[in-house]
């Protein structure tokens, strides 16, 4: 079982590099992807990104409960190697987060609520769909780690649960 690794470790704060379809592709990164799916729902989490395991590469998995259940993309968890995202309209939407790599930490975060994502899926076919609401928000999120932010580094009215 993968440990997922917590603020203050260096690694949460280092963008993380793109991947080529070889290594995407290699046995060991497949493996990591097999290991990062029940240790997000191990954690009871809906995404988890490849730094929050101490992989400091592109890859994220989110959890299929984030997804819009009229998306075409329902009813499995989504790997994103190399995703990017923009925003499609400018609303945006105040909610709360947490983050596993910060643990028992919440706060409110403003998102996008309408995004357009690229990016590969597990096997290296190109992915490109849009997201909204609390799907969009968990991407923005767990690629917010790709790039070294926490959410913590956005949020206000920080708060502590025991």
């Amino acid at each position: 079982m993968l440990n997922i690794i917590t603020a203050p470790n260096k690694s949460l704060r280092k963008r993380s590099v793109e991947i080529d379809h070889n290594f995407l592709l290699s046995a060991n990164t497949q493996q990591l992807i097999a290991e990062m799916i029940p240790a997000m729902y191990n954690d009871n989490g809906i995404g988890l990104a490849a730094p929050q395991v101490n992989h400091n590469i592109r890859l994220l998995i989110i959890g299929k409960e984030a997804i819009n259940k009229n998306h075409n993309l329902a009813g499995q968890d989504l790997i994103l190697i190399n995703p990017i995202w923009e925003k499609t309209s400018r609303k945006t939407g105040w909610d709360t987060e947490g983050c596993l790599s910060v643990p028992k930490i919440y706060g409110k975060v403003k998102r996008y609520k309408n995004i357009y994502v690229k990016a590969w899926d597990q096997d290296g076919n190109e992915l490109k769909f849009k997201a909204t609401d609390f799907f969009a928000c968990v991407i923005q999120h767990e690629v917010d780690h790709l790039d070294g932010i926490l959410f913590i580094d956005k949020a206000k009215d920080i708060y502590e649960v025991e």
